[in-house]
């Protein structure tokens, strides 16, 4: 195994202007603080980092007078590549703690004026997601088309000639719907076939779930002069 990203790290983004309010967003020339759960700060005495511990040490991180945090994966996940194979975009893996620890998270978070980025893995998940479980299964099954399968070459060879990131193909055998599958890093991360409308409209459902207010509170006007032409441009989307 090996890790995809550094455990801490502090990031500067600079990204260009992509739209007329570009120059208003949050995030431009910010400044992140990367933590990496399992190891940054254990609460239970577990040997495994977790959500608490990240909270007991947020007023540490914005005393270094950073603008936000970037979380790296903790979704539930089999954790054959340390989180980065999920298995459920809903809830917390039980070894970095429960919803709730999010929440209190976040929450302390906004208290100290630190923004949370969440490190998401939206093209591919685990092959335990039962997305993949349902697909592999046939070739008519409502979720078939959902991963990117292949048939084999007339010798029995993988579709193309590409590669894993981590070595070796990037296509898996499957001897129940006899195709292959493909993966651009671990076996067990099978890619999502996000040309498929149902697809995107499942990663969507997932993505609002994180970032949407449960209270529904109201979103603020938003101050700057841009064009307005329906309702949605009159607000500041903190909330949803």
């Amino acid at each position: 195994m090996r890790f995809r990203k550094p455990r801490v790290n502090v990031q500067t983004l600079e990204h260009p202007a992509v739209t007329t309010e570009a120059s208003t967003v949050w995030w431009k020339g910010a400044v992140l603080y990367q933590v990496y759960p399992r190891s940054f700060a254990d609460s239970n005495n577990d040997g495994v980092g977790d959500l608490p511990g990240i909270t007991a040490h947020l007023d540490h991180i914005a005393s270094l007078g950073v603008d936000g945090v970037w979380l790296s994966p903790f979704f539930t996940s089999p954790m054959k590549d340390f989180g980065y194979d999920v298995s459920d975009y809903t809830d917390v893996d039980p070894i970095f703690g429960r919803l709730e620890d999010f929440d209190a998270l976040v929450a302390r978070a906004h208290e100290l004026g630190l923004k949370i980025i969440i490190d998401q893995v939206y093209s591919h998940s685990s092959d335990e997601h039962p997305w993949f479980r349902e697909s592999r299964q046939n070739r008519i099954n409502p979720k078939a088309d959902w991963y990117v399968w292949a048939d084999a070459k007339p010798d029995g060879s993988p579709p193309s000639n590409w590669q894993s990131v981590f070595g070796g193909p990037a296509w898996t055998w499957d001897a129940r719907r006899h195709q292959y599958y493909m993966h651009n890093f671990l076996k067990e991360q099978p890619q999502l076939n996000v040309a498929n409308p149902d697809v995107q409209e499942a990663l969507l459902d997932a993505i609002n779930f994180a970032i949407h207010d449960p209270k529904l509170t109201d979103n603020p006007p938003l101050t700057s002069n841009g064009k307005r032409t329906r309702p949605f441009d009159f607000q500041d989307k903190v909330h949803n």
